[in-house]
């Protein structure tokens, strides 16, 4: 169960930084003018947003709210 815990941490954490690093690069695309890249890495958030809303972790969806805010 704890190793279960962790392996799901874990996973969230992969993700979450995932997101932040395709958010980073979303900036410099915009930035740069970039509109088909921007709208690839869009694309790619919103996939890794939704494998993070997939899962029934109530501490997944804590880390999730606070993504929204």
């Amino acid at each position: 169960m704890i190793s279960q815990n962790y392996d799901s941490i874990d996973a969230v954490d992969e993700l979450l930084r995932k997101i932040r690093v395709k958010e980073s690069q979303l900036r410099i695309a915009q930035a740069s003018n970039m509109i088909h890249t921007s709208e690839v890495l869009k694309n790619q958030i919103l996939e890794l947003q939704h494998q993070l809303a997939e899962s029934n972790d109530p501490e997944l969806h804590a880390l999730m709210s606070l993504l929204d805010e």
